[in-house]
């Protein structure tokens, strides 16, 4: 099959700052840049430990973040001209292997402010570097199976910020409860995976990338992104009320219930109300999370 032009429509030398950030995809940034404000607020130090924190937020954020985006837009470059062919690299504004030379660069300089963290920050950068190339790049690629890569996307963008960012401000491991409640809201995620991959189901089909989408169809595909999103938070909400957070719990419930209103309206048509869901729902996801951060800060008086 003969691959599509991808930079015949505007040739150039080299790309311009504002398609470097495009490529690096800013809007991606603000779900590991929130897990890891939780896992801040969850160790009861973010105020003590500031600089740390500011750092962290940069790691996860512009840095990690940004650098999937660049390494998944290199490897996508065929697929995105058939479903997002005014992206950076199939549009010919990211020339050549530009794309791929930012993606190296950024995993570079993610490595370095990593080790500035100290040994929990670089090891974090290295799993999260390291899950980020496994997603996108040959010969894993686990983005070709939905279930493989909306699990490691999902690991990256909230359980492992979270993770890092209390171990970090704490300088030891964090306490079990903590991790395993970045675990199941890493879980839920998983769904809020697959909502993304509505946008692109032509040319995931077409190239032979088995999002959830592809593999159960729409409507199937809703369902089980909208039961993955559901079931860690119902959960939670339980951990919570046995560990005597009430209150927290009570909003982590009240969250969820208003989702549950959500999905009933997003399951009419999954692929075309995806978008409205992401704005929506994972708002009360997120903010879920921030009241369960605020329910695993150390007792002061302990």
């Amino acid at each position: 099959m003969a691959q599509p032009a991808l930079a015949a429509a505007l040739p150039r030398s080299h790309p311009r700052p504002g398609d470097v950030l495009e490529l690096l995809k800013p809007l991606t940034w603000f779900p590991p840049v929130w897990a890891f404000g939780c896992g801040a607020v969850a160790s009861g130090l973010v105020l003590a430990r500031w600089p740390s924190a500011l750092l962290g937020l940069l790691l996860v954020g512009p840095l990690v973040c940004g650098m999937s985006q660049a390494v998944n837009d290199w490897f996508d470059r065929h697929v995105d001209a058939v479903n997002e062919p005014d992206r950076p690299i199939p549009s010919g504004r990211i020339p050549g292997r530009y794309g791929l030379g930012i993606a190296i660069g950024w995993t570079a300089l993610s490595l370095v402010v990593g080790a500035l963290l100290g040994t929990w920050g670089f090891a974090a950068t290295l799993l999260g570097v390291a899950l980020a190339w496994a997603y996108s790049a040959p010969p894993l690629r686990l983005k070709r199976n939905g279930w493989l890569g909306n699990a490691a996307c999902a690991l990256c963008y909230e359980t492992l910020p979270w993770i890092t960012a209390a171990a970090v401000l704490s300088g030891q491991a964090p306490a079990p409860r903590l991790v395993l409640v970045a675990l199941l809201y890493g879980a839920g995620a998983h769904g809020i995976m697959t909502l993304n991959d509505f946008k692109s189901v032509e040319g995931d089909r077409r190239f032979g990338i088995r999002s959830l989408p592809v593999q159960l169809g729409p409507a199937l595909a809703g369902r089980v992104a909208c039961l993955a999103m559901a079931l860690p938070q119902l959960i939670v909400a339980a951990l919570l009320l046995r560990w005597g957070a009430t209150w927290q719990a009570a909003a982590v419930a009240a969250l969820l219930l208003g989702q549950l209103g959500l999905m009933l309206r997003l399951l009419r048509d999954p692929r075309r109300l995806a978008p409205w869901y992401g704005a929506t729902g994972v708002s009360l996801y997120v903010l879920g999370m921030l009241a369960s951060a605020l329910a695993l800060r150390p007792d002061p008086a302990g």
